[in-house]
Parts: structure tokens; sequence; C-alpha cells
């Protein structure tokens, strides 16, 4: 019973594993694909329009996901927030903590 339990929860670590690696959760929105990602210093002449935090899975049945899969995904949040905020470009504000990262949202011209 015990070797059953085992093996069907190595099962269930590996799965979710490939699952993390491969699946793509997050897709852009019509807006969030106006919006890119800038430097503090590509925004200088921009208006800030607020604030996104993003938050995604940073894993699954106790298997971390990849680093640049969760960044991935939270900047494509935070595009489509800010893309409903009416703004175009997005700066990075923190570091991923708990699978949530804060984005400044600019609205600059052309």
């Amino acid at each position: 019973m015990y070797k059953n339990v085992v093996i069907k929860g190595i099962a269930i670590i590996g799965l979710a594993g490939i699952v993390s690696s491969c699946a793509t959760w997050v897709q852009l929105t019509s807006a969030g694909r106006l919006v890119t990602v800038a430097t503090p210093a590509e925004v200088t002449s921009c208006t800030r329009v607020g604030t996104s935090t993003a938050r995604a899975i940073s894993s699954i049945a106790f298997v971390e996901r990849g680093g640049t899969k969760l960044q991935s995904e939270l900047i494509d949040l935070a595009r489509n927030e800010a893309g409903d905020m009416g703004g175009n470009r997005i700066v990075t504000e923190s570091p991923i903590v708990n699978g949530r990262q804060s984005f400044g949202v600019y609205r600059c011209g052309n």
C-alpha cells in the first residue's frame, strides 16, 4: 500500500513538473499587446498612470515553476492590466516574491 502511494506521488509531481514547464497560462489581450516593457530611464518623460501588481502560480504540487516562465507570465499579466488602465509601458518595480511582482504603468507619447 505504501509503495503505491509513493509511486502515485512521484507520478503527480513529475506530471506537475512537465505541465509547469510547458504550459502557458496567460494570454495577452488586444490592449496588452500594445504595452511594452521599458526601463526607468525610458519613461522619464512619460505620465505615470498607476501600479500593476501581477500574481501567478509559482509552484504546482510543490514543484517550483521555472523563473523565466514565471517572469514571462507576470509581465504578460502586467501588460494586460496596463492596457486596461490606458498605459502603454510598464517598468518592473520589485523582484518576484511568492509569485507576485509590481510594475509601474506609464503612458508615453509614440
